[in-house]
């Protein structure tokens, strides 16, 4: 009698909490249909950082950022219209485009913050804003940060965030 009311239990467990588990991890293992957006302009924020901090004491270990602007659309070119480099503040530091300058399709172009140059801090960031005349493909728009001025070499990379697409 005792095995059969485990046997019960058993089954009733395996109904009631296993069978939807199973099901829940099969729903989420399966792919997202990723959309692919098209926009004809966005500004994008892009964190960067002249240099981080490590250790007890907070002792700060500077990097040469490269930000890097990439047309992901295989058809049309875009241009990029502003790149601005920003302190922990805000305050704008460099404005690196005097004209807007045309990316060609699958093109990039990079732009350097020397390790020499610490005024960005921590919490430095680019502004960067992009326009097409037809529906694009966003671009990848990114910033890499590197060191090796010691035996121990550091890079790492952060993804920019739309902050406004264009109409």
């Amino acid at each position: 009698m005792p095995s059969t009311l485990v046997k019960t239990n058993k089954s009733t467990v395996f109904s009631l909490y296993v069978v939807p588990l199973i099901a829940l991890i099969i729903a989420l293992a399966q792919p997202a249909s990723a959309e692919v957006k098209l926009l004809r302009g966005q500004t994008v924020y892009v964190p960067a950082y002249s240099h981080i901090y490590h250790g007890d004491r907070e002792v700060p270990f500077y990097l040469t950022v490269t930000l890097s602007v990439r047309n992901t659309d295989p058809e049309h070119p875009i241009s990029i219209t502003a790149v601005e480099y920003h302190d922990n503040d805000g305050k704008l530091l460099t404005n690196y485009l005097k004209a807007a300058v045309k990316l060609a399709p699958m093109g990039s172009i990079h732009y350097i913050v020397k390790e020499s140059d610490r005024s960005g801090g921590a919490g430095a960031n680019f502004i960067v804003r992009w326009r097409s005349e037809s529906k694009v493909t966003e671009p990848l728009i990114e910033s890499v940060m590197i060191s090796t001025a010691t035996q121990q070499g550091i890079s790492f990379t952060s993804r920019g965030q739309a902050v406004r697409d264009e109409p």
